[in-house]
């Protein structure tokens, strides 16, 4: 299994950066997303399902995420999602974002990815920690970058 839980501070109001995980902004923060559709409950109460389809090179991936927690008051931002890929992976991921300031956030991202079968325990040694540790910073840097043009804008 691979862990992670990284932080960093965004200079952005904790509104702009929640915004980017609402689903009208999602494939902003998440560019491979293909599809991102809500099929149960509203996107901002626990429970809520999209089926989800993922590109990476010519392969589409379509799985199922569930909203596992959903917080949303103004100095404390939180969503915690599961889902299941490719019928190897088992993933956990969690974007919590604490007010310090009118334009300052605190990012932390955390998550878990697990190969449930010996084909998915097998490719997430073969990747690595480095190549995980690098799409955990590619992802942050991302957020980082349309936080920033989102509060440009204002």
């Amino acid at each position: 299994m691979i862990e992670w839980n990284e932080q960093r501070v965004i200079d952005a109001d904790i509104e702009t950066v929640w915004n980017l995980f609402k689903d009208e902004e999602i494939r902003r923060i998440m560019p491979k997303l293909e599809k991102h559709v809500l099929i149960e409950k509203r996107q901002d109460e626990v429970g809520a399902k999209h089926e989800q389809t993922y590109r990476e090179g010519k392969r589409l991936e379509t799985y199922i995420v569930e909203t596992l927690a959903y917080e949303d008051a103004g100095d404390r931002k939180h969503k915690r999602l599961h889902f299941v890929l490719a019928k190897m992976f088992d993933v956990h991921l969690s974007f919590t974002l604490l007010k310090l300031s009118e334009g300052q956030t605190r990012f932390i991202y955390r998550g878990s990815n697990e190969g449930i079968n010996f084909i998915g325990k097998s490719m997430l040694k073969m990747a690595g920690p480095k190549s995980n540790q690098a799409t955990v910073g590619e992802f942050m840097d991302l957020v980082e970058k349309e936080a920033m043009i989102g509060s440009s804008g204002r």
